[in-house]
């Protein structure tokens, strides 16, 4: 099983203005409050309703963190959609959510990714996005 996120403590942070965070997410109330969450901590955020939208933006844009629903719209999935970004781009940070599983094998997900049941508090998601991004930051330092 892939990590559970709620163990990262709330650091305050303020991100680079070049770092970027791609959200998929196709219920809109929900993706909007990730985002607002993340923009106000100071990160740039795109956002995608499907794997497909957010194929196109993985194609133009440079992103350091996806954060991705499992079962989207369209019948797309952010399980493959992960795995397609990581193709492309090894180093990319990957956070999966779900309102429909309580977790997620190893063998689904991609290497040192976490995941993070729905529910979750924005500032969760703020605190976890910090904490990954600082750590991918060290090792590539």
């Amino acid at each position: 099983m892939i990590p559970f996120a709620f163990a990262v403590p709330a650091v305050p942070h303020l991100a680079p203005a070049a770092t970027t965070v791609l959200v998929v997410e196709d219920e809109p109330t929900v993706c909007e409050l990730a985002a607002e969450a993340l923009l106000d901590e100071g990160y740039r955020v795109l956002t995608a309703a499907d794997a497909w939208e957010a194929e196109a933006i993985l194609s133009r844009e440079s992103v350091d963190l996806l954060f991705t629903d499992i079962d989207l719209a369209r019948n797309t999935n952010g399980i493959v959609l992960a795995r397609h970004a990581r193709e492309h781009c090894p180093r990319l940070a990957v956070v999966y959510t779900s309102g429909g599983r309580a977790c997620l094998s190893s063998g689904e997900a991609v290497p040192e990714s976490v995941f993070v049941p729905k529910p979750y508090r924005p500032s969760q998601l703020v605190a976890l996005t910090n904490e990954i991004l600082r750590t991918a930051d060290s090792h590539h330092a």
